[in-house]
């Protein structure tokens, strides 16, 4: 729980640190401009409360880990929702706009994660799980986006939290079902582990000698 309020702050602690301009160039999602990104976050942001929200009464049928889906291949930027979150990026124009959107429905959201009880059960996407299970996944979204909207703004001073980037690390391995080999940073394991980023041909080497399964792509 307290990973969910710490990775969520310092997100909406870098997206306020971005210059009006900045919010034009790419991100590390690829296909998306770093509006296309914080407008994502909104969304994102929506549905935990809408989560939050929608208690369950049935035994959780996935956890912090099994919550995720690994797709078959990378996001083209054709599904319908992808695409409707780059018209409305465009449609608020003013970046200020967007910028308190998130600031506003972002702040909601986080309120309703440090009074949600941990024990409580949720529904979403057709399963249930746990409270805490539900914030925990969101600790691994929240450090790879945060990795994202960073990726070409060396200047945006706030960074992922240590202690989430550990976290997220920890559940892409379980995901991947292999350790990622020690000489990988926590930033090196997420990046290459989600093909965010590729491998030099010693760190290749290292991933087949470790039987790491990559690129992961999470959905």
């Amino acid at each position: 729980m307290d990973l969910f309020t710490r990775s969520w702050t310092a997100l909406r602690t870098a997206v306020a640190e971005i210059p009006d301009p900045d919010f034009g160039r790419p991100s590390g999602c690829a296909g998306w401009l770093v509006r296309d990104l914080v407008c994502h976050l909104v969304i994102d942001a929506q549905d935990v409360l809408i989560t939050l929200a929608t208690p369950a009464a049935t035994e959780p049928t996935v956890d912090a880990v099994t919550y995720w889906h690994v797709e078959d291949r990378p996001p083209t930027g054709e599904d319908p929702l992808d695409a409707l979150t780059v018209r409305l990026a465009a449609a608020y124009g003013d970046p200020h706009l967007l910028r308190f959107h998130l600031d506003d429905v972002g702040s909601a959201a986080g309120r309703a994660a440090e009074l949600a009880d941990p024990q409580g059960r949720v529904g979403t996407r057709d399963e249930v799980l746990t409270v805490a299970d539900y914030l925990g996944a969101y600790v691994l979204e929240w450090t790879l986006h945060h990795l994202d909207l960073i990726a070409h703004l060396p200047h945006v001073r706030t960074r992922p939290p240590e202690e989430s980037m550990a976290r997220s690390r920890a559940m892409l391995e379980r995901i991947a079902g292999a350790a990622f080999p020690a000489s990988f940073t926590d930033r090196d394991a997420l990046l290459v582990g989600t093909g965010r980023s590729t491998p030099t041909d010693a760190q290749r080497a290292e991933l087949r000698e470790a039987a790491v399964r990559f690129p992961l792509v999470l959905g």
